[in-house]
């Protein structure tokens, strides 16, 4: 940025930084004026190069993404859709769009182009941003039925040569180029749409994930990722310069809210990795502060080291076991609030030394200050094993009607099997049938044109989270699961599918399970494989196999997750253990609308496709012959036929 608009910035922006009174964008300003091009906002790896832009940069790029809009039409209050990967794009293209007065609405890489399509059309999209040609074409090939898109902005232009004749399509280097032309032409435009923006204005729209439906989508404003900011700020181990590292997908609310939110009104680095195969060696390299990713990333990690441990040496194999043990005791006294003693306090110290940080290091962990687990439950056991390990893993939860996540474990009271207690100016309360509610100013606008389910959401100034729990003897709140998926048996024993689900999922072997037995005798599951552990496991055993459905079949593998699921069991009370279960012949996958983009099962969808899956359960049946259908992201679909074993357990 030139010395003219850096003063003109400053003159505009002499407030101090405080953040309930400016939008994200206005954020930017200041923090470019505070943090200039001394400080990093952003790295991006590729290459293996790790390349950083200042926070001049942040701003320069920022003001002609949103000029080069300008140039195209985008208009005040309208809605531009974002179809982007973890990258400075990203950032750019949505602070760009609020700039403006306009709103962003991200969506995901992965989603097929009926979820997509969806999406653009319920927010009437004008323009579209669009990371690659895989987007683009699923685009080009519905264009008929996203007639009000007006432009398809593309940011990868590997593979785009035969599309320049398609004025329906801009490179995003072009669309710098009208902004810096603009810019030159205008030089006070930017600035002038800038301080139109107010804090309760609209900074973007989420979309749910749809777990019970079709997705809403939730409406939060600049005044919303402030306050939430705010909370996380006060209250974290972070400060200026401190790296975050961007690894969820812009979709969902965690990486907005840390990456769009957060990093913004904090000054921490944002830092990209090169793709998903890299992030270890990605971590090791920035030595991120602090991590909020899914239960699924610390459940397949976790799963990776214990297969490792079982593949290495004995001598391996007796130091980490060994340690484990005295982490656990360690870890367990810690809970109960008892006093360590001298001697285990040792032991746990050598496990440290030659245990616990070798193996942090290894997978990239060790300089994290504290790590959080959420979106979807957890098992104990997985937060048990990582902080024996010395990794301060803590359960958080929250919602995206909720501005992101607001209840989080305190150190020094972590207990493993609650969410903790709620960030400051957050209420929460219980209803009398359990239902958690709650009240905070990071409580999300509403969802757009739909005042009905807005309405139906909130209760006297209180979001209705649509989960069951209560709060333990410390204050700690437990979540149950869902309100509506808490079940009964026929005897009338209730469960929460999600509790079992958890737990099954801590074995290195179990990828993913859906647990049945409302108003039935006894519960039934059934079982994904994980197909890289089990495939290993059944190599070491010179087991063959093909396919992950030959695999799922194979004896040997019944048989391990039989004891798998049987060593879970003795820890259910009698009325939730398992007692039939059936190892799917095929991976749940959210391209056949099975799982949501961030990976929770969509049991009804999932309860209607496999009916007679489930009747066979329930059934004197030993096995079942099955002919499924598989929908593959080109739009094609496959047949897939096998024969499923029914498993009785007991």
């Amino acid at each position: 940025m030139n010395d003219a608009s850096i003063s003109q910035v400053n003159q505009k922006s002499r407030q101090p930084l405080t953040s309930g009174d400016l939008t994200l964008p206005q954020t930017l300003i200041k923090q470019a004026q505070l943090l200039g091009s001394k400080h990093i906002a952003i790295r991006q790896k590729a290459f293996g190069i790790w390349k950083s832009y200042t926070w001049e940069d942040y701003l320069e790029y920022t003001k002609v993404v949103a000029l080069g809009l300008k140039s195209l039409g985008l208009e005040r209050g309208s809605n531009v859709a974002l179809i982007l990967d973890n990258d400075p794009e990203w950032l750019y293209s949505e602070l760009a769009v609020q700039s403006l007065g306009a709103v962003t609405i991200n969506l995901f890489t992965s989603a097929v182009s009926k979820e997509i399509l969806f999406g653009i059309n319920r927010v009437q999209a004008e323009f579209v941003i669009a990371q690659d040609q895989e987007q683009v074409d699923k685009l080009l090939e519905n264009r008929n039925d996203i007639p009000g898109v007006k432009k398809l902005v593309y940011i990868d232009p590997t593979g785009m040569r035969n599309y320049r004749d398609n004025h329906w399509l801009i490179s995003f280097a072009d669309l710098l180029e009208l902004g810096k032309a603009l810019d030159r032409e205008q030089p006070k435009l930017f600035i002038d749409e800038l301080e139109q923006g107010k804090p309760d204005d609209t900074a973007l729209m989420i979309m749910t994930s749809g777990t019970t439906g079709l997705p809403k989508m939730v409406m939060l404003s600049h005044a919303n990722f402030a306050d939430m900011s705010a909370k996380w700020l006060s209250t974290s181990p972070i400060s200026t310069g401190d790296n975050w590292i961007s690894i969820s997908p812009p979709a969902w609310i965690v990486d907005q809210m840390w990456g769009v939110g957060i990093t913004l009104f904090g000054g921490l680095t944002m830092n990209f990795p090169e793709n998903h195969e890299t992030v270890t060696e990605d971590f090791r390299e920035v030595g991120p502060s602090i991590i909020i990713t899914s239960s699924r990333f610390w459940e397949d990690l976790a799963s990776r080291i214990r297969v490792k441990m079982t593949e290495s040496g004995y001598v391996k194999r007796l130091f980490f076991n060994s340690a484990q043990k005295i982490g656990l005791s360690v870890i367990r006294k810690e809970e109960s609030r008892k006093r360590v003693s001298l001697l285990l306090k040792l032991l746990n110290w050598f496990a440290n030394l030659t245990v616990y940080r070798p193996l942090m290091d290894r997978v990239g962990c060790l300089q994290f200050k504290a790590a959080y687990t959420g979106g979807h439950p957890i098992s104990p056991e997985v937060i048990r094993f990582f902080r024996v390990n010395g990794l301060n893993l803590k359960q958080c939860y929250g919602m995206t009607e909720a501005g992101g996540i607001f209840q989080v474990q305190p150190d020094g009271e972590v207990k493993p099997e609650t969410v903790g207690k709620a960030l400051p100016g957050t209420k929460i309360k219980i209803t009398e049938d359990e239902e958690v509610l709650v009240q905070s100013k990071s409580v999300f606008q509403g969802y757009y044109q739909n005042p009905e389910a807005t309405a139906e959401a909130m209760e006297n100034g209180w979001f209705k989270t649509g989960d069951a729990g209560y709060f333990d003897e410390d204050e700690h709140l437990v979540i149950l699961g869902r309100k509506q998926d808490i079940m009964r048996t026929r005897e009338g024993d209730p469960f929460s599918p999600d509790f079992i689900e958890t737990r099954l999922k801590f074995s290195p072997y179990i990828k993913e399970t859906v647990i049945w037995g409302e108003g039935q005798p006894y519960l039934s599951a059934f079982i994904n494989i994980d197909f890289e552990n089990v495939g290993v496991w059944a190599e070491e055993r010179k087991i063959p196999y093909t396919t992950y459905t030959d695999l799922s079949r194979q004896p040997e593998v019944e048989k391990l997750i039989c004891r798998e699921v049987e060593s879970v069991n003795k820890t259910l009370p009698e009325a939730m253990q398992l007692a039939r279960i059936l190892l799917l012949y095929k991976l749940l996958d959210a391209d056949d609308e099975e799982l949501t983009r961030t990976g929770k099962v969509r049991r009804k969808f999932v309860a209607d496709r496999y009916a007679e899956l489930i009747e066979a359960l329930y059934s004197d049946k030993t096995e079942l012959d099955v002919k499924g259908q598989v929908n593959y992201r080109d739009g094609t679909t496959g047949t897939i036929e096998s024969t499923i074993k029914i498993i009785s357990l007991f």
